[in-house]
């Protein structure tokens, strides 16, 4: 017989203990974010605290709620601050207190998406059709859920790679025809874009991109010129990527016109809709978004303008065959062997690259169950209103310009009192943004456009009041006068 040892394991050795740490920790939650806006956007992590995550991994167990307190020290206070509704930087929602528990059970239950017979798999399922319905998709499409726009694009053009060519892409690759496979996006499109090119092996110098614009939208006649050109040249054009809201400015490409293109040439249509898409459930921005119903693939983020808790992204394709014939592989050890868990006929890791697939469907099922398509759709409306009631503030100051226009709700625009040269003025602008930033008054990004640095203001936070753009634009005329 076995020595008789302590039996080891990794549940608490008192419960009733952890159940009392679980409360204060939905207390302490709960109280972060219903004060969000009392605290400074952002604040630098203090050295004395950068230090303690230099020690080594812990060998011996530690207290629950030691290890819980350290947490609140150390990282709570020294966030991103996303939550915070003057945070427009980048492009990210605030999330939703909801959400962040529907994390939380999906992590208790520990589900595997993959795939199987269990009701995750059907959330999932559900979650894709709401997405098909809200772009118009039929539905027999596909879809999957994804870690963020990036995924979602390289998992798009996955398929469109595989499926508009004359060869098995899978078996033989990418240099089994000699042709130049040749895909086309804006010069404003995401980077996340030319990452997916590359990593798919066709080579950023295949990857053509088209002048925009004066509203920086792509320019059709150019695309029109550079897929003839291509084709003349000898090489294989095989997708065009709109942009439903690029990430410089907002705007959104001409989907039917590119629709039309790509249907002339047959080539593959794919939307990058990572910032706009989801805006179909505004009836304000809806109609701008004509055509997008006509895509190939779509991209969409979902930890974005809808507020989910970070990660969350969808990817959708017309043709449920070609999305599945790019990524299905199942050995002996996955097969569906007519009932019992690895039953349920639809796996998730036949339509990406993951086989371990977190449950993150269930923070998107609860966040649309408990607030519906239409508060949601209300809460983008009014980020639009917001940008141009931003734009307006600018336009009648005398220190402040508008840098480019309005798209969806993004807002490009400088310090700009007159009597300055261009290098000077984009010094003083990023300083204004950095005094922004690190006096926790608000956290734009920026960026550059026709070589102008802009502060760049993403509106995709539902916490975010009137009253805070009026606070934005007095500090930077102050800051800016300061500087």
């Amino acid at each position: 017989m076995a020595e008789d040892k302590k039996y080891e394991t990794l549940d608490p050795e008192n419960w009733d203990d952890m159940r009392i740490l679980a409360h204060q920790m939905v207390d302490d939650s709960i109280d972060y974010l219903k004060s969000a806006g009392e605290r400074p956007v952002w604040q630098r992590v203090p050295d004395d605290v950068a230090s303690t995550f230099q020690a080594g991994m812990p060998e011996e167990p530690s207290a629950p709620s030691r290890v819980y307190e350290e947490f609140r020290d150390h990282v709570f206070p020294y966030s991103l601050g996303c939550p915070h509704p003057r945070f427009w930087g980048w492009y990210m929602g605030n999330g939703t207190i909801l959400g962040a528990l529907a994390d939380f059970m999906a992590a208790t239950m520990n589900s595997n998406l993959g795939g199987g017979h269990h009701a995750a798999i059907m959330v999932e399922q559900q979650v894709i059709n709401w997405m098909k319905s809200v772009v118009g998709f039929p539905e027999k499409a596909s879809g999957l859920l994804v870690s963020g726009g990036s995924m979602a694009n390289i998992t798009g053009l996955t398929v469109a790679r595989n499926s508009m060519v004359d060869w098995d892409v899978r078996k033989e690759g990418v240099r089994a025809n000699r042709k130049k496979l040749t895909i086309y996006a804006s010069t404003e499109a995401h980077s996340c874009n030319q990452k997916g090119v590359e990593q798919l092996g066709l080579g950023s110098d295949n990857l053509r991109r088209i002048p925009v614009r004066e509203d920086y939208t792509m320019d059709l006649e150019q695309l029109q010129a550079a897929i003839e050109a291509d084709r003349r040249d000898g090489c294989r054009a095989i997708c065009v990527i709109a942009s439903s809201g690029t990430v410089n400015t907002g705007a959104i490409d001409d989907l039917n016109g590119i629709a039309d293109i790509c249907k002339k040439h047959q080539l593959w249509f794919h939307i990058d809709g990572a910032i706009g898409a989801i805006a179909m459930l505004s009836e304000q921005v809806k109609p701008r978004l004509k055509g997008i119903e006509r895509a190939d693939s779509i991209a969409l983020d979902l930890h974005k303008w809808l507020h989910i808790p970070f990660e969350a992204a969808c990817i959708l394709v017309k043709e449920e065959s070609f999305h599945r014939g790019s990524f299905s592989l199942v050995p002996a050890y996955l097969e569906q062997d007519g009932g019992g868990i690895a039953s349920g006929g639809h796996w998730f890791s036949e339509y990406g690259l993951q086989l371990s697939r977190s449950f993150r469907a269930l923070k998107v099922w609860m966040t649309l169950k408990e607030h519906g398509s239409r508060r949601l759709g209300r809460m983008i409306s009014r980020n639009v209103e917001q940008a141009h009631y931003l734009g307006g503030l600018i336009e009648s100051s005398n220190d402040l310009e508008l840098v480019a226009p309005i798209g969806l709700d993004i807002v490009c625009f400088r310090f700009n009192p007159g009597g300055m040269d261009p290098q000077s003025l984009n010094r003083v602008n990023r300083r204004i943004l950095v005094e922004l930033q690190e006096n926790g008054i608000a956290a734009p990004s920026f960026t550059t456009l026709k070589g102008t640095y802009c502060i760049r203001v993403a509106i995709a936070n539902h916490r975010s009041r009137y009253e805070d753009f009026d606070l934005l634009v007095h500090e930077t005329v102050r800051i800016g006068k300061s500087v």
